[in-house]
């Protein structure tokens, strides 16, 4: 292992959720990146493996996003600290695994979200869009997450694997608290939502993941008595390498759609609306000039960034810009940061709907882990825009926003909004 005496430690604290609470903290990963080669950030207490390198340029976050061979998501874990192997393998999922296992789950959905087959969805995603819009207009505004960024996402991705939509309110409570397990803790006791597993083996370590799986479960025994046209369906009847998936597979693949497919399109609306509300200007653009919504809507991933990192665990041993990383360090992609570095983006803390040259990171940095519903989750954010476009919706921002406590999810979890 590196002598961390001899190694530059971080200049800022970039790790604890709270940090968050004030949004991300730009002039932090700004000192980071300013470094040469890597910082090493103190985090946990695991004694000498306590902390990891902070990854905050782009061009790094892209080496080790390309790299799997050498930093690896199955060891470990993917978030700041370890797990215990039979914590590990009992949430084992598509984001937690290297290949083969990692390109044969994905394998099994990967059709499921290409352009071709989400381009059929937008029909109804749009139809979903423009009745919230509707709505708030009508209403003159109100909590923005409450009634526009959290159905809008949660009730297309229901709809895609053949959840019943009255079970879309439900679906966000659950995954609203997955999200607490990213930050300080779960406020619920061990045994809710009448959860008996040890919350240390499932996701998040919520009891919430409890529900969810019997959800999973509840839909399986659904669809094995009646399939249907559905992404459930799918799961169950998908072979890889001529073998169905494990029921351990198909719960945490199912937990991970909701909550992937949710959560982090939600966290996009959520700050996209507070940036327009905050910059007319741009959205005075948008109005102006419809045919930029296409730019917009990578710009409102990126000022978003609504995954904030994802680590790595490196493999050997091995150097990353200019640092040497021993066998079994932790490697943490910080996406929030190398969406803001200066050496790719032309003023990066500008928000600019017609920015043309917008290779940001929020879906990942490349490599067989990039984002497997960044083309779903790009049309979501363009139906909603061009909906609010068609009915001359513009927004204002009333109050602070009730941010998470989280270093994960770059979320919030309420912000009024009227419309002008």
């Amino acid at each position: 292992m590196t002598e961390r005496a001899k190694v530059p430690v971080s200049p800022a604290d970039i790790a604890s959720p709270t940090v968050y609470l004030d949004g991300i903290p730009h002039e932090g990963f700004a000192a980071i990146r300013a470094v040469d080669g890597l910082v090493w950030h103190p985090y946990g207490d695991e004694g000498d493996r306590s902390g990891f390198w902070a990854v905050t340029r782009h061009a790094d976050v892209r080496e080790v996003s390309k790299n799997p061979e050498a930093f690896s998501s199955a060891i470990g874990h993917t978030n700041l600290w370890d797990l215990e192997a039979d914590a590990l393998e009992a949430r084992r999922s598509l984001i937690d695994s290297d290949a083969p296992d990692h390109t044969r789950l994905r394998r099994v959905v990967s059709k499921a979200f290409t352009p071709r087959t989400t381009r059929t969805w937008e029909g109804m995603a749009r139809d979903i869009a423009a009745e919230l819009v509707e709505g708030y207009a009508a209403e003159g505004g109100g909590d923005w997450v409450e009634k526009v960024a959290a159905p809008l996402p949660i009730r297309v991705i229901l709809a895609i694997l053949g959840v019943p939509a009255e079970d879309a309110e439900y679906m966000v409570e659950l995954t609203n608290h997955l999200v607490e397990g990213t930050g300080e803790g779960s406020s619920l006791p061990e045994d809710a939502y009448g959860n008996t597993t040890p919350t240390r083996l499932l996701p998040f370590n919520s009891p919430a993941s409890h529900d969810l799986y019997e959800y999973a479960e509840k839909m399986r025994r659904l669809r094995m008595d009646q399939s249907g046209d559905d992404l459930v369906t799918s799961l169950l009847e998908a072979e890889a390498d001529g073998e169905r998936l494990t029921a351990a597979e198909y719960r945490n693949f199912f937990q991970l759609l909701v909550f992937a497919g949710n959560e982090t399109t939600r966290t996009a609306m959520i700050h996209g609306a507070m940036a327009f509300a905050e910059h007319p200007d741009q959205w005075a653009r948008l109005q102006a000039d419809p045919s930029l919504v296409t730019p917009a809507v990578d710009e409102v991933i990126r000022w978003a960034s609504p995954i904030l990192h994802m680590r790595r665990t490196a493999s050997c041993d091995v150097e990353l810009a200019g640092t040497e990383i021993a066998e079994g360090d932790k490697v943490v992609m910080w996406y929030a940061g190398a969406n803001r570095d200066p050496e790719v983006f032309d003023d990066p803390y500008a928000f600019d709907v017609g920015r043309a040259d917008n290779p940001h990171y929020a879906f990942g940095g490349g490599g067989p882990h990039f984002c497997l519903g960044a083309f779903l989750a790009r049309m979501e954010v363009q139906v909603l825009l061009e909906e609010m476009l068609a009915r001359d919706v513009v927004l204002e921002l009333c109050s602070s926003p009730v941010r998470q406590a989280s270093n994960f999810v770059h979320g919030v979890s309420s912000v009024e909004l009227a419309v002008a």
